[in-house]
């Protein structure tokens, strides 16, 4: 139902956006969870799960006598994810198609619940991170991936045009209702929800155009200046300058990238 897509939408070529960004950052993803002790026989609650990425991963650390709930409003993310878990035999993913901010959360007393840029996109964040801490049992872990300052997402040299799209990128997002620097929140809500914080780790990279890393950020920039044109936020001729911009600055030997900074956050209830 288009109610229920994403604003990037949820066609192939987002599926295959959202299975590159997991392969970038699939090795901080498996770290987080060991530190967090996530493992076989565990009970997962992978918090808007998206196509199924993250899940698959964390079933196979589970293995077949633990459980993963993959959360997800998105039919059609679910059928990637479905069709990921049933061609691998993974009978221990249960998938629930709901709204993790209007519905109640199928699964309780978890061992571990994960969310990797959920919470940013949330129109009331601390009721849905209530409702997921309620879900975890007493000594279980949450871990998160979020934002803590999207604006240090910048070429060098600088180039205006790709910082306007930056900050068009964050003014459109706070006026549907998200907050892209999430993560500047997330902490002290969960010690007022009586969750201890365990570690807290940032992640940011400075990178050139032959690291893989740097096709993670700039696959959402070519996708979401369409998006911005379509709600009229910036006009036809900024887009070109926007693009124009950016291939003749990337093509430009020793022009790096300094990605968005993410917060890394491991809680214990």
């Amino acid at each position: 139902m288009a109610e229920r897509d994403y604003v990037l939408g949820t066609h192939d070529d987002e599926i295959y956006r959202l299975g590159y960004q997991h392969r970038v950052w699939r090795p901080r993803a498996l770290d987080a969870w060991q530190r967090a002790r996530i493992g076989d026989g565990c009970k997962v609650i992978d918090f808007g799960a998206g196509p199924g990425f993250a899940t698959m991963d964390l079933a196979e650390i589970v293995g077949p006598t633990g459980e993963v709930h993959a959360l997800e409003r998105s039919r059609r993310f679910l059928d990637t994810l479905e069709a990921q878990a049933k061609a691998r035999g993974f009978s221990q993913v249960k998938a629930h198609e709901i709204d993790v901010v209007t519905d109640a959360i199928p699964a309780n007393k978890a061992d571990a619940a994960w969310a990797r840029w959920i919470f940013a996109f949330l129109p009331d964040p601390k009721a849905a991170l209530k409702k997921l801490v309620d879900s975890v049992r007493p000594g279980g872990a949450l871990v998160f991936h979020e934002y803590i300052d999207y604006q240090t997402w910048k070429l060098a040299p600088p180039a205006p045009n790709f910082e306007k799209f930056v900050d068009e990128v964050s003014a459109n997002w706070r006026a549907s209702g998200g907050e892209p620097d999430i993560a500047r929140h997330l902490p002290a809500w969960l010690d007022e929800m009586g969750v201890k914080v365990e570690s807290l780790k940032p992640y940011v990279d400075v990178v050139s155009k032959g690291d893989n890393v740097w096709r993670w950020p700039i696959g959402f920039f070519e996708i979401h200046i369409d998006r911005l044109l379509e709600l009229n936020r910036i006009t036809p001729q900024m887009a070109k300058d926007m693009r124009d911009e950016f291939d003749r600055v990337s093509q430009q030997p020793g022009t790096l990238m300094v990605t968005p900074l993410v917060l890394e956050i491991i809680a214990r209830k």
